[in-house]
């Protein structure tokens, strides 16, 4: 079992995230978070009451690691994870309409094992990727506070500095995460243009070496209104697997 961690504001966060020495060791600190007391209740309550799909299955209930290679050239930066899909399975974008589409996609740009990601010991792998979130808990309404995000930025710094000697690209997946990423970065010490640039699916912008693309979400109000189409996520994806394989 995971210990739990005495992280009560964005400052307990940071202190925790900066002693994780490796990749390892910080999705187990993020695991044990309870830096937000919205979020733990939310997450805990839905572990609790579930969907009614899912009424026989253990809910994961805690914050959602990031998942991948520690050595990634390639980082995507999520939203949060989904009250029934990493908040169940315990694996980011696993198990819900949005990983569906990610992993899809992944898949097909040569980034994934398989084209799915059902649960956290089916045989899917990333190669040469890893997925990070803005915030680690799922949020009620999949929408988490500015104050929330704040507290989470410990975790994603670390996780982007400690992926620095190797990571090329960012893939970020909407406009939220977007915003979340520009102060991480800046805390890494990459040198970010000023003013930040505008976030838009296709947007391209650079932090010194670091080339970092902009994907709408995969939600479905994006996915079953067609603002996202599977050609439209295909030619991102598809960008950031060639940047990273230097042939971009």
């Amino acid at each position: 079992m995971t210990a739990e961690l005495a992280a009560p504001d964005a400052a307990g966060v940071a202190r925790a995230a900066a002693g994780c020495r490796s990749s390892e060791e910080l999705d187990t600190a993020v695991a044990g978070c309870r830096a937000c007391p919205r979020l733990v209740a939310w997450r805990e309550q839905v572990a609790v009451t579930k969907r009614a799909a899912f009424a026989d299955q253990l809910y994961w209930g805690r914050p959602v690691p990031s998942w991948g290679p520690a050595d990634a050239s390639l980082a995507i930066l999520g939203l949060a994870p989904a009250a029934h899909g990493g908040n169940r399975t315990g694996r980011i974008f696993t198990g819900d309409r949005s990983g569906d589409w990610l992993f899809a996609a992944l898949y097909r740009a040569g980034l994934a094992a398989i084209p799915t990601s059902v649960s956290a010991d089916d045989d899917q792998r990333l190669f040469g990727t890893r997925i990070l979130a803005a915030v680690h808990c799922a949020p009620p309404d999949n929408t988490p506070t500015p104050a929330e995000r704040d507290a989470c930025r410990g975790w994603l710094v670390r996780d982007l500095a400690l992926l620095a000697p190797t990571l090329r690209a960012v893939l970020v997946l909407g406009g939220f995460a977007w915003n979340a990423l520009w102060p991480a970065l800046a805390a890494c010490g990459y040198p970010v243009p000023a003013p930040r640039p505008v976030f838009g699916h296709g947007a391209q912008a650079y932090a010194g070496g670091l080339t970092v693309l902009g994907c709408y979400h995969p939600s479905q109000q994006n996915t079953f209104t067609g603002k996202l189409t599977t050609a439209m996520i295909d030619d991102v994806v598809g960008r950031a697997a060639g940047l990273v394989a230097g042939r971009a």
